[in-house]
């Protein structure tokens, strides 16, 4: 560790190996981050939500209604067609998920539960709670947890915040008692624990590479290219999983991957890792639960 408490080796040379289903050379973990009508409004927050289809200024006092549709998109069209390719293919997903936004479609509910697709909460609403006081945000991971519960029949194990956690993050989530693993981390192919409050905690990285965010902020000009990247990923983790299994992580969001050009994307790199026969697709919650087993916390790592 690092005076600021960071590790930079990580497992270095001494990589385990991946406790997958056998013949598995790599699990893909495909997240879709569902937040549509959870972002950022001028009524609500005094600001608009900045990540829309295109970059625009639409001046302050003003809602940003070409933004608030692109999200509307999301959540009218995008999920659902997702939803469908998902359970064409029979691969589950794990959902990136505000509470909020949840709450305003009770459809994408019934899909996940259909699909069995797991929800990992992606805060109350999508906002920057690291900006918050500890006890605001402390309030709102409870406020996710009870609504997730609700909505969808069982509370979530997984946390994800929006642009990373706080300092205090992982110790409320800890504290909280019912989180098997977060994703508040981009630094590593495979879990691994972390020290918190005295307990071994788990964290199940997560990526902005291989993300469809790069459609609008900015670097791919199109499905394409977002497919070109992640076979390639896929190619080289496989070949390196046939001595040491990894893990490829894909972020969705059903306003972009949603998109019938893009949805396509999505569609063509299933159907080729699939073909392979020795790609484990799988919801995050398996690929800790597999963790744990195989390398308990007390388990040399």
């Amino acid at each position: 560790m690092d005076k600021n408490g960071r590790d930079l080796v990580g497992y270095g040379a001494n990589v385990p190996v991946g406790p997958w289903p056998a013949g598995a050379r790599l699990a893909v973990s495909l997240v879709v981050n569902y937040e549509e009508g959870s972002e950022r409004t001028l009524a609500a927050d005094g600001e608009n939500e900045g990540l829309g289809e295109v970059t625009r200024d639409v001046g302050s006092g003003h809602r940003d209604l070409a933004t608030e549709s692109v999200y509307e998109y999301g959540s009218r069209a995008g999920v659902h067609r997702l939803l469908r390719l998902f359970d064409r293919f029979r691969v589950p997903v794990t959902f990136f998920a505000a509470a909020a936004a949840l709450e305003q479609n009770t459809e994408v509910c019934a899909g996940i539960r259909a699909g069995n697709h797991e929800v990992c909460a992606h805060g109350w609403r999508w906002s920057e709670d690291w900006k918050l006081p500890v006890q605001e945000q402390e309030v709102r991971i409870r406020k996710a947890v009870e609504s997730i519960g609700r909505t969808c029949g069982e509370r979530p194990v997984g946390w994800y915040s929006r642009w990373m956690a706080s300092e205090y993050t992982r110790e409320l989530l800890v504290k909280e008692g019912g989180f098997l693993y977060d994703s508040d981390a981009y630094n590593d192919d495979l879990p691994y624990y972390t020290r918190v409050l005295g307990r071994d905690h788990l964290v199940v990285p997560y990526t902005l590479t291989y993300n469809d965010v790069r459609y609008v902020n900015p670097g791919l000009v199109g499905p394409s290219g977002f497919v070109d990247l992640l076979l390639r990923a896929l190619n080289l983790l496989r070949a390196e999983g046939a001595e040491r299994p990894r893990i490829l992580n894909i972020g969705l969001h059903p306003r972009w991957s949603g998109q019938a050009g893009r949805a396509d994307a999505v569609r063509e790199f299933i159907e080729r890792a699939l073909e392979y026969g020795d790609v484990w697709f799988a919801r995050r919650r398996e690929i800790a639960e597999r963790w744990r087993a195989a390398y308990p916390p007390s388990s040399p790592r």
